[in-house]
């Protein structure tokens, strides 16, 4: 049983962007909304969550294809990571990385093939690597 297991559908808040670590493996990170509706005395009120997405090797190159406003599934893991900006504070971000991903619709309607694409586990490198970004 897979003890770190996470699965949200929702649209993208930008195009994905992409760049390579100095492992030389391919990596795309962008922001995902998920918003949902609900009841309150005052009517009915909406909430976003955000979500960043953190894509590796050839799920990096999918990512790359996607659009601002398309509606994507992924299915990944959470991870927590620590960091220090040029102000001296230590931060903690979570990110979900990436196991696999498909395109749901487009706000366009106009589809584009992109597939689901499968991810094997990152290596110590690219973890490590992870903790710079």
């Amino acid at each position: 049983m897979h003890n770190n297991f996470f699965e949200v559908t929702g649209n993208l808040a930008s195009k994905p962007e992409s760049r390579s670590l100095p492992s030389g493996t391919r990596v795309a990170n962008v922001r995902l909304g998920q918003t949902y509706l609900y009841e309150t005395k005052a009517g009915t009120q909406k909430h976003t969550n955000w979500f960043s997405l953190a894509f590796y090797g050839e799920l990096a190159g999918t990512a790359v294809r996607f659009e601002e406003g398309d509606k994507i599934n992924v299915v990944g893991t959470i991870e927590q990571r620590e960091f220090t900006p040029a102000d001296g504070s230590t931060r903690k971000i979570y990110e979900v990385i990436v196991k696999q991903c498909r395109l749901v619709e487009r706000p366009d309607a106009v589809s584009r093939s992109v597939s689901t694409v499968r991810t094997t586990e990152r290596s110590q490198d690219e973890a490590d690597a992870s903790s710079v970004l």
